[in-house]
């Protein structure tokens, strides 16, 4: 890549103000919070010439005349969200039919298989770029990552950006909302992931089963004969095998096509992964837990249909460095360990804790729950970490315009009473992490979990700057 790739600062076709330039097209969209329709004034005042707005919207009689006045085309339809994802590829001459896009998606492991899958990739020999959870990559250059699946009016001039620098694979997460607001609209994929299902964003989903069909609609997107990968072991995953039956499958369950084999978990993971007739031993010094064993299999299963060399593959797990905010580890002066990780939802602390309590004799979890978010799930990780953790400290996490006090009641309600020994309350996260500190000794791992790479708190509609990594550097 000769030149350093630089994303635009403006949009040709934008639903965000800050990206209107003189000539620009202002799609309204009504989002959760805000009515998009209520900055067409400011889209107007900073050049937009155009207007796409929902077929119900009434404008005030003021606002019609300058659009008028000022021959400002106005197009009404009936998807605005859509309509956005169609233009904005249309504007930057549909890049996504010039790449080869894998998309991944599922409730957990989409980073790190992501993460795995592009090192691969790259490995091979491939030019490749990412699009993720904690930020966005064209080669060696890293964007910020606005959200887990970006909105069509960036993702296309990412794209595009990854044409012109003759990129020939894009890894992209692929959240269930994405599939929902039709971000990936028009995008059709050359591989799908699917890494497993579980309970998760309640408050936009008010089903499980809605979650799921949200998430499966990602199949809508594959092109012909793609490699499709299933999580065979996953109770969910496996009623689109049942369904799609020639769709392949990873998992260490009789009848996957990828059979996956833990044949280590600890201090670092190594498994063998077992098709058609082959059997590959793969290695990965800076991963474990066997939830990190089915991202690989994921990757490698993936890896290995897009016909990328087993000795690459071996490698490239070698020489796999550390997802950020994943599993990620700090020796602490008086030898505990500091674990920073995303995790946020029962079945990822389901995963890691019973990890952790295979490699430490004491565990010490830090945690709280994101403000305006499924509620429900609350008192449920309050009951697996109390089974779990030999002492927890529950604090704030991004309370938004919750009250962090609240939220960790919700969190103690699922505590047994007899359990709540354990419980520490401190809602400075910050003097959490150094009290749980204070309570460690050799050997103990300090889970802090929910926040993994992110370097703020979001306080009443505030973006304060916190970094976990930072404190933990500190001690």
């Amino acid at each position: 890549m000769k030149n350093t790739p630089v994303m635009p600062t403006h949009f040709p076709v934008t639903c965000h103000t800050d990206f209107v330039v003189q000539g620009s097209t202002f799609v309204a969209i009504k989002g959760y919070k805000e009515d998009g329709a209520q900055f067409i004034p400011l889209a107007i005042q900073k050049g937009a010439t155009k207007l796409i707005i929902d077929q119900s919207i009434q404008l005030p009689f003021a606002l019609q005349q300058e659009i008028t006045k000022k021959n400002i085309t106005l197009m009404r339809v009936q998807n605005t969200r859509h309509a956005l994802a169609i233009l904005s590829a249309q504007a930057a001459d549909y890049p996504a039919d010039h790449l080869h896009i894998i998309g991944i998606t599922g409730t957990k492991g989409k980073t790190t298989t992501g993460f795995l899958l592009e090192h691969i990739l790259r490995q091979g020999g491939h030019t490749t770029a990412l699009l993720s959870t904690i930020y966005n990559k064209i080669g060696d250059t890293i964007f910020a990552s606005p959200l887990t699946t970006a909105q069509p009016d960036y993702l296309h001039q990412f794209l595009k950006l990854c044409v012109e620098h003759k990129v020939r694979y894009v890894i992209m997460e692929v959240a269930a909302q994405a599939l929902s607001m039709y971000r990936v609209a028009g995008i059709f994929f050359d591989g799908i992931i699917f890494t497993n299902f579980s309970q998760e964003h309640g408050e936009f989903y008010p089903t499980l089963e809605q979650y799921f069909h949200a998430k499966a609609a990602i199949l809508d997107h594959a092109k012909p004969n793609i490699p499709i990968m299933i999580n065979h072991d996953d109770i969910w995953c496996a009623r689109l095998l049942e369904k799609y039956p020639k769709l392949a499958s990873f998992g260490q369950e009789h009848g996957s096509n990828y059979k996956l084999a833990i044949t280590q978990e600890t201090p670092h993971l190594q498994i063998n992964l077992h098709y058609d007739n082959h059997n590959l031993a793969l290695q990965a010094p800076t991963l474990l837990g066997t939830f990190n064993g089915y991202n690989i299999a994921a990757a490698a299963s993936m890896a290995l249909s897009l016909k990328i060399d087993e000795q690459i593959i071996t490698n490239a797990l070698l020489s796999f460095g550390s997802v950020p905010g994943r599993m990620q580890r700090y020796h602490l002066p008086n030898g505990a360990w500091g674990v920073i990780d995303y995790a946020h939802n029962p079945s990822s602390f389901e995963q890691l804790f019973s990890c952790f309590k295979k490699i430490t004799p004491h565990l010490i979890v830090i945690f709280g729950a994101g403000g305006e978010r499924a509620r429900d799930k609350r008192p449920i990780m309050g009951s697996i970490a109390a089974r779990y953790a030999d002492c927890i400290i529950l604090t704030s996490d991004n309370p938004r315009t919750e009250d962090p006090a609240a939220i960790v009641q919700d969190i103690l309600h699922g505590i047994d009473e007899s359990l709540r020994t354990k419980i520490v309350i401190e809602l400075d996260r910050e003097q959490a992490i150094k009290k749980a500190y204070q309570l460690s000794q050799q050997n103990s791992i300090i889970a802090l979990l929910g926040k993994g790479p992110e370097e703020y708190q979001l306080i009443k509609g505030v973006k304060h700057y916190f970094s976990e990594a930072k404190i933990l550097q500190s001690l």
